[in-house]
């Protein structure tokens, strides 16, 4: 793949295109995170000054008498509060209430209506400036950079007169460390995050493109094959019609060039025949013909039709039926006597004189299993998985003799496939070889 620009270019953009969507995934998903973590964080404190403000607030609205003065009976109340104008000598910075409410980190601050601070207590910041909004949360900032969540609240006193505001808050320094913390985690682990992405979409994306690459190579390597088998005949059928346009050409050159002519025609005529074939398989699949195909009368009726041939050869060709009822399968048995046809002509014609071909049939389970068997000169094991494709020969000269073209095993794969079945290869070099079919039954 290395080697072909258009496939890199392809990869590279797979890669780019599958890298930029899980980026743009990722980082919002990074964003969404750390906003809901943001989002939980301050709800959860908002909630807990909520109810400190409400515990507090109903306490001490009954003890308010009149509009801006904080009644004494406050301090019995909250014992760390304290009220501008009177000495603090100790001042807690938990806020108390009743000695029963205890909260570390929150303040209290009691503002007149004018906006004058009146009592505080708790853990006060300082330089924190006094805000009376209309909206009951603020988001403060003290002069050292602290921020600070604040609830406000208005007192009324007894008569239901307004009295003030009550203003409870904590500061947000923990939870905005965590968020600084969070942030360089994610600054962090983004980027490194994009560059595993990077690294697994240019590894997947050379995934996705093998196939792609693979059937392109087959298809490059098919091509040529075919052009190949096709200019033999076509060359042999050019030169001897120049030879026979010769002025000095007899009438038996002439004959003789019809022969020649006619005999690359056929062969012209299979491989063609055969390539149809292979790619109405491929494109169709299973047949649309079905029917009930009996396995014992077609492996009969094929050995009798080779016979003659295997006697021309002096090869013993003979068939081991091993079941006594009839085995059918469901299928095409015109391509099912194509299939073993193939396999019974390259037996014979890879066996040599004096050879054996024998035809197995033997039900296995819910198979049914045909095996041609020759005592011929084998395949070497490491041809055994290159034998299936198409225009693949282990031996070119002895093909050439017998006028192969290396389709018919592909030819036999494929039908096989397009029945759901399977086929094996057994061999050895000078040993012989057994051709394995295993056809699913019919249903009953």
């Amino acid at each position: 793949m290395k080697h072909h620009q258009i496939f890199h270019t392809t990869r590279l953009r797979l890669a780019g295109l599958y890298a930029g969507t899980m980026g743009v995934i990722l980082t919002l998903c990074a964003i969404a995170f750390y906003e809901a973590m943001a989002y939980s964080h301050v709800s959860e404190l908002n909630h807990r000054i909520e109810s400190v403000a409400g515990t507090l607030h109903d306490g001490l609205e009954a003890s308010l008498q009149k509009p801006g003065k904080l009644e004494p009976v406050a301090r019995k109340f909250i014992p760390s509060l304290c009220v501008v104008g009177t000495s603090c000598a100790y001042r807690s910075t938990a806020l108390h209430y009743l000695g029963v409410f205890q909260e570390n980190g929150y303040y209290i601050r009691f503002i007149s209506l004018s906006g004058h601070l009146i009592a505080d207590g708790g853990q006060v910041p300082h330089n924190l400036p006094i805000q009376i909004e209309t909206e009951p949360w603020q988001t403060l900032r003290a002069s050292d950079g602290t921020h600070y969540r604040q609830f406000s609240l208005m007192l009324k006193t007894v008569n239901q007169v307004p009295w003030g505001y009550m203003q409870v808050g904590r500061s947000l320094s923990d939870i905005d460390e965590h968020m600084v913390w969070l942030r360089l985690i994610l600054l962090i682990g983004l980027p490194t995050a994009m560059l595993l992405i990077v690294i697994a979409s240019w590894w997947l994306a050379g995934q996705a493109m093998k196939p792609v690459y693979i059937s392109y190579c087959q298809m490059q390597q098919f091509t040529a094959d075919a052009a190949h088998e096709l200019r033999t005949p076509i060359a042999a059928i050019q030169a001897n019609l120049e030879s026979t346009l010769n002025p000095e050409a007899t009438d038996e050159d002439a004959w003789n060039t019809l022969h020649t002519v006619e005999r690359q025609n056929n062969r012209l005529s299979r491989l063609v025949h055969d390539l149809l074939l292979l790619s109405r398989l491929d494109l169709q699949g299973f047949s649309a013909k079905q029917e009930s195909c009996n396995l014992n009368d077609l492996v009969s009726d094929l050995v009798e039709e080779f016979s003659a041939l295997a006697m021309a050869s002096d090869i013993s060709l003979t068939t081991n039926i091993q079941v006594t009822t009839p085995i059918s399968v469901l299928g095409d048995e015109g391509q099912l006597y194509r299939l073993v046809a193939n396999l019974i002509t390259n037996a014979i014609q890879y066996t040599p004189a004096g050879g054996k071909v024998i035809v197995h049939l033997k039900r296995d389970d819910h198979q049914a299993l045909i095996q041609v068997q020759d005592t011929g000169i084998g395949i070497p094991s490491q041809e055994q998985t290159r034998i299936f494709d198409r225009f693949y020969r282990v031996n070119s000269d002895r093909s050439r003799h017998t006028g192969g073209a290396g389709l018919g095993l592909a030819i036999a794969q494929a039908i096989v496939q397009a029945h759901q079945g399977t086929i094996q290869v057994q061999s050895e070099p000078n040993q012989g070889s057994i051709f394995s079919i295993c056809l699913p039954l019919k249903n009953d």
